[in-house]
């Protein structure tokens, strides 16, 4: 599990805006996160709150490999935003969870980007044919995801860090 609960939703902003950034900006900001200390786990990290408890299904397995990547609904409908253009609402993401959305091809694939997983791998996991078209994504999608899943070792306080750093180099 990730180190901070609370890091998860300045890991989206953090994506929002390195996906704005070149390949070698990018590139610092993955160094700058590597390059920082893995602080000691201060305390658990949360168990589920009642409606994040979910009945064993696919939907179900793909929420929780966003939450291992410190991305709550929000913060996941944030990622699946910023990396594919799909705007959900963070209660959709819930609804993934608990089978009541369906997992659609073009909603696993856009999925699959946003947790650095091949689409093929969770199409043959999960016998969802991918769509004869693949949705959109933003050209340094497999870069985000990996600064994504780097992130899940930083404490909140050290994700804004990056974040700030992050702003200074888009010149803001």
């Amino acid at each position: 599990m990730p180190l901070d609960a609370q890091a998860g939703s300045w890991a989206a902003s953090l994506v929002n805006q390195a996906r704005c950034l070149g390949p070698e900006l990018v590139d610092h900001v993955r160094r700058l996160v590597r390059s920082l200390p893995q602080h000691p786990r201060a305390c658990p990290f949360p168990p589920p709150k009642p409606w994040e408890l979910y009945e064993p299904s696919y939907g179900a397995a793909l929420v929780r490999m966003l939450t291992n990547r410190n991305l709550n609904w929000t913060a996941a409908a944030k990622a699946l935003y910023c990396l594919t253009g799909l705007a959900l609402s963070p209660a959709t993401i819930g609804q993934i969870g608990r089978g009541r959305k369906e997992l659609s091809p073009d909603l696993l694939a856009r999925l699959a980007t946003v947790l650095g997983i091949p689409a093929a791998d969770l199409a043959a996991v999960t016998g969802i044919r991918l769509p004869t078209k693949m949705p959109p994504a933003h050209p340094a999608a497999a870069e985000l995801t990996t600064l994504l899943w780097d992130v899940r070792r930083l404490t909140a306080e050290q994700v804004r860090q990056v974040l700030n750093e992050t702003e200074s180099l888009r010149g803001e």
